[in-house]
């Protein structure tokens, strides 16, 4: 073979044999050491795994009246991620924006991926061609993106009525990435219908998501969040268990088949300790006043039968958003509060705090003391006078304990407390409930203000119990503060014979398979007969009440009933409301006298003395349950929001008809009473005291209603032509 063609031949042989090498090492490369890259971008199905959210426990009272339901929602999502994928499937690179913003404090221009445009073209043309589609907020879209990505679906839609969602069947969407979801939406069937005690709810935070459902679920939905009321307190057992379902998608995006699915499990059942009818009664009852709370409680198992306050609100205005327009109406109206339950909130408690009073000197053995009130008592340059004196310069004289309290003599409670001294006034006063919160589920509660107590001297660390401060607090003037439903408690408390039970809203939970979470039980916190008081000492107290009702002179005369025997004691406190001087009118009460039943507390704000404007109120409300018992039905319907005003109200009459079933010699002087003046000569040490507003600053803003902006705006509106 000649030498020519022999290196030819060998040239060949090493080019054929470099060029196999070549081909083996690229093919070990992909089949090898990038097998599962390449696996990856071959068409074919893939899973998608998706945490569904539990369904919401229901709420109801004692008899079963569902206050807090679940109704079924309808909603289209969005996967942003997946929506993205088909659209990069049929262009070379993603649509982008020019944004602008700040690093250290430097503006700068800066691109990044258009979701919005892409959402637009790919999906919401088609949504527009089948009449579905709706304004939406792009710039919580493109924030939803870039925090979330495909992780938590952005909800588009959560409005459809049921013919959009059989159009949504009807047509299979075939848009990767769109989804149509049935899910429960909280509803409150009743309305503001005991709205403070319900509570509402929040969305939850896309940014509550734990860091180990990333790594469990391709698609992450959260449950509501309970901001207030029972729905805060309870949300734990209320939440139900989660749901997982795995789906599986083709190449493009689009649903096959759902190969497993566990069902979002239920909430546990709350059932309160309220009467709904009862309820209902209060809550109108109250609207006659413009601001007020009132609680009606079981005197013999602590149960809070109805617990209400006005102005209120509505809890549906939650669902699923509020509009940023109504939170503000609500969380900015300093004055009128629809936000805060006065039931749970403090007040200067006034001459309703001689009860507590009377209860501290039993305590001590001094039930049977009398003491003299000659229209005020001096101390040092102060005097705080009697509301007799104030009237007419008269004096009440020498007077035991159950005429006390049947008139309200303030020199009388003023000389008990000094006389077994400030220490053993605190005593006996947190023995009842006063100056500590009682536990009851509803946050938010307040412990109130007892001077002289533990929490007291750590806020004021240089303050000194003197005897007027000591005065002060017999009769609930200075820095003394009492919430409603610790007055009822206290109240509750001397009706039954001394047993105090802890107060109580809700009454059981029962899990969905029938099991209880928290049983029916009252919870006896202390029984006075055994701390030391005697019975008859006991009585004294009791028929001090009675008589402020059903002797003349007494200074709750409005709330007597016929055939129904009721003890009562009226308060009326100083204070400061809008920068004016104002009154806080109070009545407790508790009845049927030798079997009693119920006990009632009412509030009002900006108020006359606390006989006329909560004593017939109080009679109202009696007139009510008593009514019932008999086997009158009360109405029961939803409530609209009541709005309240500041109105001063310095009488609230009685209805013709409720004067006429009442002998009216049996009033005695309805204008006897405390005025809330007999503490005006020392008002210079007495503090002024606020109507406390509308504290949002420890709750979370609600999920607002996005706006509406110009890239969001897809469907056409019309246009005005104006006149040539």
């Amino acid at each position: 073979m000649e030498p020519g063609y022999r290196i030819r031949l060998y040239l060949l042989t090493a080019l054929v044999l470099v060029g196999f090498g070549a081909l083996l090492t690229r093919l070990h490369e992909f089949q090898i050491e990038r097998r599962s890259e390449f696996l990856n971008l071959v068409p074919g199905n893939r899973t998608v795994t998706v945490r569904e959210p539990g369904i919401r426990g229901e709420i109801t009272d004692r008899h079963g009246v569902t206050l807090a339901r679940n109704l079924r929602k309808y909603e289209v999502s969005f996967n942003l991620e997946e929506i993205r994928d088909a659209y990069l499937a049929q262009h070379e690179n993603d649509p982008t924006i020019e944004r602008v913003t700040k690093e250290d404090g430097i503006p700068r221009k800066r691109e990044e991926k258009d979701i919005v445009s892409i959402v637009n073209e790919g999906i919401i043309t088609r949504l527009r061609e089948l009449g579905l589609a709706k304004n939406y907020n792009s710039k919580e879209l493109r924030v939803h993106f870039l925090t979330h990505g495909g992780l938590i679906p952005f909800s588009y839609r959560a409005d459809l009525t049921y013919a959009e969602f059989a159009r949504f069947a009807e047509h299979n969407l075939d848009l990767p990435g769109v989804s149509l979801n049935i899910r429960p939406q909280r509803d409150y069937p009743y309305g503001t219908l005991a709205s403070h005690v319900v509570g509402y709810l929040k969305q939850w935070e896309k940014g509550d998501v734990p860091e180990s459902a990333t790594r469990l679920f391709n698609h992450y939905i959260g449950e509501e969040k309970g901001i207030a009321g029972v729905e805060a307190s309870m949300d734990t057992l209320l939440r139900g268990p989660e749901g997982r379902k795995t789906i599986v998608k083709d190449e493009k995006g689009r649903t096959i088949r759902m190969s497993d699915y566990t069902k979002p499990g239920i909430g546990a059942e709350v059932q309160l300790s309220i009467d709904g009818r009862k309820q209902y009664l209060l809550e109108n009852v109250l609207r006659r006043a413009g601001r007020a709370a009132g609680v009606i409680m079981d005197v013999n198992t602590g149960e809070v039968l109805a617990i209400a306050s006005v102005p209120d609100y509505d809890p549906n205005a939650f669902i699923p958003s509020i509009d940023p327009a109504r939170w503000k109406a609500y969380s900015e109206n300093k004055q009128l509060s629809p936000l805060t339950n006065r039931a749970i909130s403090e007040f200067a408690p006034g001459s309703t705090m001689k009860v507590p009073t009377a209860v501290s000197g039993a305590l001590q053995g001094m039930a049977n003391r009398s003491f003299s009130c000659d229209g005020y008592v001096a101390y040092g340059n102060h005097k705080v006078g009697c509301w007799i004196y104030n009237q007419s310069k008269g004096r009440h004289g020498s007077l035991p304990l159950a005429k006390a309290l049947q008139q309200s003599c303030n020199p009388y409670f003023n000389k008990l407390a000094n006389a077994i001294g400030w220490k053993n006034m605190v005593e006996g006063c947190q023995m009842v409930g006063i100056g500590k919160r009682t536990g009851i589920e509803l946050p938010g509660e307040k412990p109130g203000i007892l001077p002289g107590s533990r929490a007291w001297r750590a806020a004021n660390p240089s303050g000194v119990m003197t005897p007027v401060l000591t005065a002060f607090v017999s009769i609930g003037q200075g820095d003394t503060m009492a919430t409603p439903l610790q007055l009822c408690a206290m109240t509750s408390c001397i009706a039954n014979g001394g047993k105090y039970y802890q107060p109580r809203i809700v009454r059981k939970v029962t899990s969905e398979e029938g099991a209880p979470l928290i049983e029916d039980r009252p919870k006896l916190v202390v029984d006075l007969i055994e701390a030391g008081i005697k019975p008859a000492d006991f009585e004294l107290i009791r028929k001090g009440m009675w008589m402020a009702v059903n002797t003349p002179g007494g200074t709750a005369s409005k709330v007597k009933m016929p055939k129904i025997e009721v003890a009562a004691k009226t308060g009326t406190a100083q204070t400061i409301d809008n920068g004016k001087k104002s009154n806080n009118s109070w009545v407790i009460s508790f009845a049927p006298y030798d079997k009693p039943k119920y006990a009632v507390c009412v509030l009002v704000q900006n108020g006359g003395s606390g006989g006329k404007v909560c004593g017939p109120l109080v009679h109202l409300i009696y007139r009510g349950l008593f009514a019932q018992d008999e086997g009158i039905k009360l109405p029961l319907r939803p409530q609209k929001e009541f709005a309240g005003n500041t109105d001063r109200i310095e009488e609230i009459p009685l209805p013709d008809d409720v004067l006429a079933a009442i002998n009216a010699g049996d009033l005695g002087d309805a204008d006897a009473g405390e005025t809330g003046d007999e503490v005006g000569e020392v008002a210079e040490v007495v503090p002024d005291v606020a109507v406390p507003p509308a504290d949002t600053s420890d709750t979370p803003t609600p999920t607002l209603t996005p706006e509406i902006d110009v890239e969001g705006t897809v469907i056409p509106r019309a246009v005005p032509v104006e006149d040539p």
